[in-house]
């Protein structure tokens, strides 16, 4: 069966539905079954939080080949360039016809096929969540899940007062103890997910990559809400 060429709509870019291929690092993600709400953690989640808050704290910049699909078939692959704080660029392989680029305030859609912009704050959109400068999950944010086996375990976030916008899912392996994976389940109960691969951390980036102006002849939206 051909792959579908993935292009997000609105709602799907407030949960920024980037995903990947195959299946979850974390197949048994309970993403459909349960409301968003807050989680009572243990000690040993408090501890494996504060694992992963240190973890985001030092990457400061990071590159890797990702790939995604989502729940309706999707299917898109690329690299990603990561500069804390706010700067993200996904560069996408044919045949999928997008760019985005985060300048810090902005998440930046970029459709060279239908030659449209869309632009959404940054701080509305879960992946928002890995590029503030001091990544903390009890500012501004709720823990809903947390989930471990023996080679993997997961953190599910959303933002209290934006809980249709999607909920947050990061995957790290153990041993060694690596970012791997995201997952965003939207309003829509779309699930889509990211996963890295040939991760590379202290790359040192030109500023142009997480700018971007509108080209010349191509329709610009701002969706501020």
């Amino acid at each position: 069966m051909p792959k579908t060429v993935f292009r997000p709509d609105r709602r799907q870019m407030l949960g920024l539905a980037l995903g990947a291929a195959g299946l979850s690092l974390f197949a048994r993600l309970s993403l459909f079954a349960r409301p968003s709400l807050a989680a009572a953690l243990s000690d040993r989640d408090k501890a494996d939080i504060a694992r992963v808050e240190a973890l985001f704290n030092g990457i400061r910049t990071l590159e890797a080949r990702f790939t995604q699909v989502d729940s309706n078939g999707g299917f898109a692959e690329g690299k990603l360039m990561l500069r804390r704080p706010g700067r993200l660029r996904f560069e996408y392989a044919p045949p999928t016809p997008l760019l985005i680029v985060a300048d810090g305030t902005w998440l930046v859609v970029y459709d060279t096929e239908i030659k449209q912009v869309d632009r959404y704050p940054l701080g509305r959109t879960p992946i928002g969540v890995l590029v503030r400068d001091k990544v903390k999950f009890d500012d501004g944010l709720e823990v809903t899940e947390v989930l471990r086996d023996a080679q993997a375990f997961a953190v599910s976030v959303v933002a209290p007062e934006h809980r249709d916008d999607g909920k947050l899912t990061l995957v790290f392996t153990e041993n060694p103890f690596e970012f791997r994976q995201w997952q965003v389940l939207d309003a829509q109960g779309i699930n889509t997910v990211v996963t890295l691969e040939d991760i590379r951390q202290d790359v040192t980036f030109e500023n142009k990559l997480f700018t971007f102006a509108d080209p010349p002849g191509v329709t610009g939206n701002r969706h501020d809400r």
